[in-house]
């Protein structure tokens, strides 16, 4: 049974639960959404199995995810599925609003399954990287909750995404106003002289919202608030409001190359 599973991801997450997903299911191509909604109209996807694997924000999904689910076409996809990735809560609200997207069209059909994975978080505009032995930890945690959701999606298991009364009160109270504002959220992004005008930033961001004028990052006003840019800059030039020596965040088993490619440039 050929599997497709779609991706998004800021740091490394999403992809390296992906990854292995994929590597436990066989017969499985891997799919940058970033990449994917490039190209107007519809996405129909030609494999037995489609799964998305994405984290949330703010108890919702990142604004590209969402419009990439409400193109997404399963109606010739035998099972479908989702991977929710999260530093905090919020997973079972997460995927009934994936569910509800990708219900709430002709056609549309929703997810047979839905998951969720708890990862290091990398949300720096509010915390600092949790540190090596508190990563590890859930890193291993994580790779035995993947192994259990990849026996369970080859079983062709029915896990439809349930009801959580307080996730999804979070969601309505803190989701809407995250994605109002989240494609000018990156106003808050600034650079200092530790820039090399490498570029770096420029090429992780999945949905090119950043580009090198002068020798210094120029943010678009289209970002996803990923954290990629400022996560995975080498010199930890880029700051967002109290960042100023915070720990980052890259997923160890994802190198930046990786995360280069998922934007197709």
């Amino acid at each position: 049974m050929k599997t497709l599973i779609y991706y998004f991801t800021g740091t490394g997450n999403s992809l390296a639960v992906a990854k292995k997903l994929c590597s436990r299911l066989g017969d499985c191509e891997l799919a940058p959404i970033a990449s994917a909604v490039k190209n107007p109209g519809p996405i129909a996807p030609d494999a037995d199995r489609v799964g998305i694997v994405s984290p949330l924000y703010f108890v919702g999904l990142p604004s590209i995810v969402a419009d990439f689910a409400g193109r997404l076409d399963l109606s010739r996809v035998a099972y479908a599925f989702s991977v929710i990735t999260m530093g905090g809560t919020g997973g079972k609200a997460t995927l009934r609003q994936l569910d509800k997207i990708l219900k709430d069209k002709p056609g549309g059909r929703g997810l047979d399954a839905g998951f969720s994975v708890r990862m290091p978080g990398n949300y720096i505009l509010m915390y600092e990287s949790q540190g090596e032995e508190y990563i590890e930890k859930t890193l291993n945690d994580a790779d035995h909750r993947i192994a259990e959701i990849a026996d369970m999606v080859s079983a062709g298991a029915r896990e439809p995404p349930s009801w959580s009364p307080f996730a999804s009160l979070i969601h309505a109270v803190m989701y809407p106003r995250f994605i109002r504002g989240v494609h000018e959220a990156d106003r808050k992004f600034s650079v200092d002289d530790r820039c090399t005008a490498c570029g770096t930033c420029a090429e992780v961001c999945p949905v090119g919202n950043i580009r090198i004028e002068d020798d210094r990052p120029v943010w678009l006003h289209h970002c996803e608030q990923c954290m990629a840019c400022i996560q995975l800059c080498p010199t930890d030039a880029i700051q967002a409001g109290k960042t100023e020596g915070r720990r980052r965040y890259r997923n160890p088993e994802i190198e930046v190359g990786m995360l280069k490619e998922q934007g197709g440039r």
